[in-house]
């Protein structure tokens, strides 16, 4: 086990995908837009997030709009995230591993205690989320610096990010690392195999793909 993995969090290692799609619905019906079902949910995301809402409402929302939704959104997310859990098979393969790491763009004061309440903590050499730094912005920047605070416990060219999305692979791009994208989350198959990485369907088979990058 050569890579030094490091995980996404929402909808990659922390199965929430059904929780986030409600709370977007919820949000949605702030603006009386319908809802839409994960398998919709994921050919419409894309970050800037704010930008799948214009294509929605067909223009840009207003401040008070987009404070509201965002609002909603943030209280229905965390009324259901308690009802989560990890992915399947991200217990053992945690267990097994002696290098890894964790980096989020959840805010880290809420991640930490989460990431303790399910017991995984310890199977980290880092646990970063974002924390508003200011100067940094973006998970690109937010790995340079998560990289750097690791120092030299791990060569970059054997780290591998593990995400969900394709905002994953452009941040590994911009660290200069390289990446896997995982079905599980709140990326379409279709969007992540355009993007030219290698694409998993289960976290077991993620590895393995980390592992061969860098073999």
């Amino acid at each position: 086990m050569r890579a030094h993995i490091v995980w996404d969090w929402n909808g990659t290692l922390f199965d929430d995908i059904e929780a986030v799609v409600g709370a977007s619905n919820a949000a949605f019906a702030e603006l009386g837009l319908p809802s839409f079902s994960v398998a919709e949910y994921r050919e419409w995301y894309r970050v800037p997030v704010i930008d799948c809402y214009a294509d929605r409402l067909g223009r840009m929302p207003s401040t008070e709009e987009w404070q509201r939704m965002d609002a909603v959104f943030h209280e229905h997310y965390t009324a259901r995230r308690d009802s989560c859990g990890l992915a399947v098979g991200a217990m053992e393969i945690l267990r097994a591993r002696a290098s890894q790491s964790l980096l989020s763009m959840y805010g880290h004061d809420e991640l930490v205690p989460l990431v303790r309440s399910l017991g995984i903590e310890s199977h980290f050499r880092r646990v970063d989320g974002r924390d508003g730094t200011s100067g940094i912005s973006g998970k690109g920047q937010y790995l340079i610096r998560h990289l750097a605070h690791l120092g030299g416990e791990v060569d970059p060219a054997v780290v591998v990010l593990i995400g969900d999305v394709p905002d994953d692979a452009a941040a590994a791009a911009e660290a200069g690392v390289r990446s896997v994208l995982y079905t599980g989350g709140a990326g379409s198959r279709r969007e992540l195999s355009r993007i030219g990485v290698p694409v998993a369907d289960t976290l077991a088979e993620a590895v393995a793909c980390a592992e061969a990058l860098v073999a």
